[in-house]
């Protein structure tokens, strides 16, 4: 008879999630504070209802896993992923249940890598029958990313395959994933959010969603950057910081949008930005050019002209661990 341990068992571990939701014998992750939701934008705040990066973690010897779920039509797959490595991918969307079964023998750390889009409230986890569960405790270092739809990474394959997760994986990292689809406007509240969790390392990826929005002009979007940046250094006075402007996209890099502001003149502004609070003694904020993540050479992977594919996901990420992390996360 296979084990059943409910959502809200203390051995497991929501590595990822800024709070949980509990209600009716079921938990969800939330990617802002639950309880201070409804101070967000609405847009903001149904993007952070999503699990992008959360996992579920735990030390077991069981060879069989699964669970009972609550879903939607748009639920991304959900994978089982232990020691960096990704064993297996399982369809959620509209499912109401999951299970990988023949998982690796021996005692270990297992994570569910929670789907990075459409709804997740976990019921219970389900082991075979003798399996052991301790808690998984967390001696990575912290990595807090922010940034966009291109961030949040709906088209990836599954949610170990989005670019934040190719780098926690492959920089063994502790990843929370602050990446809300159509929602990366500098909002002072995730400044908050970030300044409040505990991190080693910190990002973000700015400019898109402003460019697409006209929601911040010549005027603001530098000082909007320098100011969200020095609210999390209220508690992080030294944690390397990289600032990345946007990646490519074609049709605007020299197009102004309704504030006048082209792609191009965004990464400008993001680069002066972070040079004005390096010459105001900020030593370990740095400057990542978009292009150099994901520029003219993937155009083909940019389907849309913004957003990357699955496969360009994984570049992207790819890309990261070699311009950013190898050089600032150390």
């Amino acid at each position: 008879m296979a084990i059943q341990v409910a959502a809200d068992d203390p051995r497991l571990r929501w590595r990822g999630a800024v709070s949980l939701e509990r209600d009716d014998g079921w938990v969800k992750p939330w990617r802002i504070p639950f309880g201070e939701r409804m101070l967000y934008q609405e847009g903001l705040r149904d993007r952070a209802a999503s699990a992008a990066g959360v996992r579920v973690a735990f030390r077991t010897d069981a060879t069989s896993i699964g669970g009972t779920v609550l879903t939607d039509a748009e639920t991304a797959p959900i994978d089982l992923v232990v020691g960096d490595e990704l064993i297996a991918t399982r369809p959620l969307a509209g499912q109401e249940s999951f299970r990988f079964d023949g998982v690796p023998e021996g005692e270990r750390v297992v994570e569910l890598w929670l789907p990075q889009f459409g709804e997740l409230r976990l019921r219970r986890l389900e082991l075979n029958d003798g399996a052991s569960l301790e808690p998984a405790e967390v001696t990575r270092p912290k990595w807090v990313t922010y940034g966009s739809s291109i961030t949040h990474c709906r088209a990836a394959a599954s949610p170990a395959l989005t670019w934040p997760a190719v780098v926690a994986r492959g920089r063994g990292l502790d990843l929370t994933c602050l990446g809300y689809g159509g929602s990366c406007h500098l909002d002072p509240l995730v400044a908050c959010v970030i300044r409040d969790l505990p991190a080693d390392y910190l990002s973000m990826k700015v400019g898109i969603n402003i460019y697409g929005a006209g929601s911040l002009s010549v005027r603001t979007f530098g000082p909007g950057i320098v100011a969200f940046v020095r609210i999390v250094r209220e508690k992080h006075p030294t944690t390397p910081f990289v600032v990345a402007s946007p990646i490519i996209s074609p049709p605007r890099e020299g197009e102004p949008n309704r504030a006048g502001f082209t792609l191009a003149g965004m990464r400008e502004e993001v680069a002066g930005a972070v040079e004005t609070l390096r010459a105001h003694g900020d030593r370990n904020v740095y400057y990542a050019d978009g292009l150099s993540l994901f520029g003219a050479d993937l155009v083909s992977l940019l389907p849309d002209n913004v957003h990357p594919n699955a496969e360009g996901y994984q570049a992207l990420g790819r890309n990261f661990l070699r311009e950013v992390a190898a050089n600032y996360f150390v």
